[in-house]
């Protein structure tokens, strides 16, 4: 009976390889990816979410990668690459979500809601920006966020090879791009609120010009509350789904230029 499995020992030397060497970029990937590598998931979680996403991807990758002669040689060859790849990765994927928690700090700044309605969470954010974040976390989530990582998965080795250490001109020029783009959008996503506050603060200057003995503070800070919570309500749906719109391109092609 031994002489008949020993034929496939060799078969499941090679899959444990894949696996060992998909498992270590899927693995430094999952400690930064949108919704299932937040800090709120449980460690354990998070482990068999990286096992799943292993057993999805190692086949499709499997006859591209070269077999190890030893362990030793595996760790030589495909530890530090795998690693840093699957980090550039999920810096760029982690991009995503910062964009919502800068918009909605900005927002939050610009209405004075950070103080006032601010939240004690993990990433310490106003409530603003915590609700924008976990909304576009669920959005995400529901359209397919598993489906469109486990393409990207796979189609990063196309464009990084197993193996191969990246190269530091191609990151460096790949992610500040990314980063330029993702303030931009940030910034473009808060604009509503930010030019809502100026045109508050520029009428309320122009009421205590015009009434000095009123106290416009008294005022001014309920109305900007509620105007700041209304715009919230009423721009909230088109922010994420502008915010949905660059995710996909991210997601689609996370080596190229998001407009």
């Amino acid at each position: 009976m031994i002489e008949q499995i020993a034929p496939l020992l060799p078969l499941g030397q090679q899959a444990l390889f894949s696996g060992f060497a998909v498992f270590l970029r899927i693995g430094a990937l999952m400690a930064l990816i949108p919704a299932f590598g937040e800090r709120v998931v449980p460690m354990r979680v998070r482990l068999a979410l990286t096992l799943a996403f292993t057993l999805v991807v190692a086949p499709a990758i499997a006859p591209d990668l070269q077999d190890g002669q030893t362990f030793v040689d595996l760790l030589g060859q495909y530890l530090l690459p795998e690693v840093l790849i699957g980090l550039a990765l999920g810096i760029i994927l982690r991009l995503i979500v910062l964009v919502l928690m800068m918009a909605g700090q900005i927002a939050a700044q610009a209405t004075s809601l950070s103080q006032i309605l601010g939240g004690a969470t993990v990433d310490p954010q106003p409530a603003m920006s915590h609700l924008l974040v976990m909304a576009g976390l669920a959005l995400a989530v529901m359209t397919g966020l598993h489906v469109r990582l486990a393409g990207l998965m796979v189609l990063s080795y196309d464009m990084l090879p197993a193996g191969q250490l990246p190269s530091a001109s191609l990151l460096a020029d790949w992610g500040i791009g990314q980063i330029v783009r993702g303030f931009a959008l940030s910034l473009s996503l808060a604009m509503p609120f930010v030019i809502a506050a100026l045109i508050y603060n520029l009428a309320l200057g122009v009421i205590n010009r015009a009434m000095p003995q009123l106290m416009v503070a008294f005022v001014g800070a309920p109305a900007i509350t509620a105007g700041g919570l209304l715009l919230l309500l009423i721009a909230a749906p088109s922010l994420l789904e502008l915010w949905r719109g660059w995710m996909s391109v991210i997601l689609d092609n996370p080596f190229g230029v998001a407009p």
